[in-house]
């Protein structure tokens, strides 16, 4: 396979096998991370092994069952990313996994290169805290379902963020490309992007990454749509944009070499001061589009 350093991946341009999207550490030419997005059409299944990654198995749109390690987790999902949180499971390293769906969907499947062996299991919807960031034109939804402080990975990182349309995030510009303790994790990300029609029309995002430091020199204004990738190595990256009108959602992966599973970021120091406006600012009145469902009365697993 190879690597790709164009880091703006429109829909379709990294699709490889049964995957619509497959980005892993040989094609991106990095270390660590890695997203496959898998369309399973009604009353189809895939097989896929783990080998050295751990991953979350994540419904977009669509149930599924996922099956591994002798269990077998049934995934509720949901209609689409903008209608509600999906409960999600956990493949381990050296595992093989079978995905079926019974009316068909689309899966995404982050991941990233570990050690550690964990247990294969579910991660229920209601488990999924859903945070409010930023504040007027800067408000978004965060969903950590995969955060470092919320469930338990080794190397693997992944959040989903929805942005209403008109608004900014992944802003002030940010960056975590260098190894400072306490202060900077050093992850390569993905953004996964789909966005929500409005009036019959499609509509577009825009992604900006700069360069951050000698060697660090990505550098991406690029026009997204539904199903597009971006990928950042390295670099300052926001803002990500969503057009007015239409919400825009993004998958973000990350994972790195540091022994501590940590997101911690860099403000862009001629923008940072635009936290320090977010306490007078009320929250954008439209979040959030949805919170997490409240604790299921029925188990969603079973051997």
């Amino acid at each position: 396979m190879t690597v790709t350093r164009t880091f703006h991946l429109p829909a379709g341009t990294a699709a490889d096998g049964p995957y619509t999207l497959d980005i892993g550490p040989e094609r991106a030419g990095w270390t660590h991370s890695s997203l496959r997005v898998l369309d399973i059409p009604p009353g189809g299944a895939h097989t896929f092994a783990a080998g050295d990654s751990e991953w979350i198995v994540l419904p977009l749109a669509g149930a599924c069952t996922v099956a591994a390690e002798s269990l077998t987790f049934e995934l509720h999902g949901r209609a689409d990313v903008f209608s509600g949180v999906s409960d999600f499971a956990y493949v381990p390293r050296d595992a093989e996994a079978r995905i079926a769906s019974e009316r068909g969907g689309r899966f995404a499947l982050t991941g990233a290169r570990c050690e550690r062996r964990l247990p294969f299991r579910y991660g229920p919807a209601s488990g999924v805290p859903v945070e409010l960031r930023g504040a007027g034109n800067c408000s978004r939804q965060v969903n950590n379902f995969g955060a470092a402080d919320v469930f338990d990975c080794d190397r693997l990182i992944a959040v989903e963020v929805l942005t209403p349309g008109g608004n900014w995030s992944s802003y002030p510009p940010h960056k975590h490309d260098e190894h400072r303790p306490g202060e900077e994790s050093q992850l390569e990300e993905i953004y996964y992007f789909e966005i929500a029609e409005a009036h019959g029309a499609q509509g577009v995002g825009y992604q900006r990454v700069t360069p951050s430091g000698p060697g660090r020199t990505t550098d991406v204004l690029a026009e997204v749509r539904s199903r597009d990738t971006v990928v950042i190595p390295d670099g300052w990256h926001g803002p990500s944009i969503a057009v007015p009108g239409h919400t825009l959602y993004y998958l973000n992966v990350m994972a790195g070499p540091g022994e501590e599973r940590a997101w911690l970021i860099r403000d862009h120091p001629e923008h940072a001061w635009l936290r320090e406006t977010w306490p007078e600012q009320p929250m954008d009145p439209r979040l959030p589009l949805y919170a997490a469902p409240p604790e299921p009365t029925t188990p969603s697993g079973g051997a």
